[in-house]
């Protein structure tokens, strides 16, 4: 019976919430079949999904993740048309300039296998020819992208059946911020491109196993957004996320402060990740014990994320896949930052109930350029925000939150009082932690400052625990408590120095009271 009133308020309180994927027959599936896991992999996609076994393509492609622009030409980007051609799926014509575009498609999803290529590199460009020093010219749209023809193959393929394309910059994504499903709008000439891949073939299998399973029962556990304000636009984005899963009843923790989350952070129950800025995977991710829940939704922006697919240890797409997340997305190249993805966008299509593939498209502004997407595209993490699905017991206290944002989405206090009274009669730190990140989400600070020591109390991990530590330093260390946000920090570390995840406490500590330099080095 634990919280099962709640979780009942949210099975009638609204009608189904998913929006509608694409099918599988609207599904091609391209694979290198001169690596054997590619086709592997292939298949295996095609049996999770129900796709038709003819809707699979292969093509001998290099062996390698970096090709050139002339064999991305010649051997994927024809050779694929061919193959669209003989197989019937698009009819292609002119246009009024005379350019050949696709007039009718069939298939409006594209999935790249691990072991297709991942990257176009720049043709090669003739030495500047010498010139006395000048002032630099001013950035205009026309010089941002002169001699920029470096790609990811997959935002290549997104029109890959438009001839006479320009190699420079940009193009533009028609299906940027649209409402609509890929098949309810007349864009023939676009398809949308996701890729399985990661640092090794058990990881992509996990990534669509994954995918498959958490779709039937929905995909619940705490959201984490970190704002390290670096740039506003992608500030604001980050704001947006934290405001739409906190809005949704996603238990939210926020952290504003300057720089990320330090090394080994207590970030239990992840199920949703949003964060930016640093160059290669750091904080709760180096802990050896982090997983994130099975079909985590999990991206950091930073304009190499995706530079490589191979190495768990660099950047941050291939990291976070190998810890355990079902899905990302990330830059190949300097994609610049208002022509990455929004992730404000991202989260609001994810939790609208749209499949990954659509909501990072949506999210998307431009394609030829540096964006890819990774996981399975028709994945709906939030299909069951509605209440429905398959019900595990580990997600009750989940739901039950969501139930109370839906039962009393303008009544705060109510939401506090029912969600209160649940936690204390079951002993649930999970609901007391969720009513204290509500509290903070609404500036309430002292009542949030109360809700976390019940959660602490009711933790029985001792990670756990420390987590709503960490909120209650936040708390005093934003207010500019410093002092008692360092008394708090050092009884923190007696009482948890046992496990790794006290070593964030470190880190904490430096920036509050930075060591001293080190001395100068004696000269005889």
């Amino acid at each position: 019976m634990r919280v099962l009133a709640l979780v009942l308020v949210l099975r009638v309180a609204v009608a189904p919430l998913a929006a509608e994927a694409p099918p599988p027959a609207a599904v091609a599936i391209l694979y290198n079949s001169a690596v054997p896991e590619s086709r592997q992999l292939a298949q295996l996609y095609r049996e999770a999904r129900a796709i038709p076994a003819q809707n699979l393509i292969a093509l001998a492609m290099p062996l390698t993740a970096d090709i050139s622009r002339a064999d991305y030409d010649q051997f994927i980007r024809k050779p694929l048309q061919a193959e669209f051609d003989r197989r019937g799926w698009w009819q292609r014509g002119q246009e009024a300039g005379g350019v050949t575009v696709p007039v009718r498609n069939q298939i409006r999803v594209l999935v790249t296998m691990r072991g297709v290529p991942l990257r176009i590199q720049p043709l090669p460009k003739p030495p500047p020819p010498a010139a006395k020093p000048a002032a630099a010219a001013p950035v205009t749209p026309q010089n941002l992208f002169a001699g920029h023809d470096e790609a990811a193959v997959d935002s290549e393929l997104a029109m890959f059946g438009v001839d006479g394309l320009p190699l420079e910059g940009v193009l533009q994504n028609k299906f940027y911020q649209s409402g609509k499903s890929i098949t309810r709008v007349d864009m023939p000439f676009l398809v949308l491109t996701a890729r399985i891949d990661a640092p090794s073939y058990a990881t992509c299998a996990r990534m669509i196993r994954d995918a498959v399973e958490v779709e039937n029962t929905g995909l619940w556990g705490l959201a984490y957004v970190d704002i390290a304000n670096k740039f506003p636009m992608g500030d604001q984005w980050l704001e947006t996320v934290a405001n739409a899963t906190a809005g949704a009843g996603i238990p939210t923790v926020v952290d504003r402060f300057n720089d990320t989350l330090p090394k080994n952070y207590p970030m239990g129950a992840a199920a949703v990740y949003f964060g930016w800025y640093d160059w290669n995977v750091s904080g709760p991710f180096l802990n050896p014990r982090f997983q994130f829940r099975k079909g985590a939704v999990a991206v950091h922006l930073h304009s190499f994320s995706a530079e490589q697919l191979s190495n768990p240890a660099k950047n941050w797409c291939a990291p976070l896949l190998e810890k355990g997340a079902a899905v990302t997305l990330g830059n190949v190249y300097e994609p610049y930052l208002h022509l990455t993805h929004d992730f404000g966008i991202l989260a609001q299509r994810l939790l609208a109930g749209d499949c990954w593939v659509e909501a990072c498209w949506k999210a998307m502004p431009v394609t030829s350029w540096q964006g890819v997407v990774l996981g399975d595209p028709l994945y709906q993490p939030f299909k069951h925000l509605d209440g429905s699905g398959q019900r595990r017991p580990e997600d009750n206290d989940f739901r039950a939150v969501r139930a109370a944002a839906l039962r009393w989405p303008n009544d705060p206090a109510e939401r506090r009082r029912q969600l209160d009274q649940a936690a204390e009669r079951t002993g649930s730190g999970v609901l007391a932690e969720a009513v204290g990140l509500d509290c903070l989400h609404l500036g309430l600070t002292t009542e949030a400052a109360a809700r976390f020591r019940r959660a602490k109390a009711a933790d029985a991990a001792a990670e756990d625990q420390l987590r709503q530590d960490f909120h209650l330093i936040a708390i005093d260390r934003a207010a500019n408590r410093k002092d008692l946000a360092v008394r708090e920090l050092r009884d923190a570390q007696r009482r948890y120095g046992a496990i790794p995840e006290a070593e964030a406490l470190q880190a904490w500590l430096d920036i509050l009271e930075p060591p001293p330099p080190p001395p100068a080095p004696k000269h005889p």
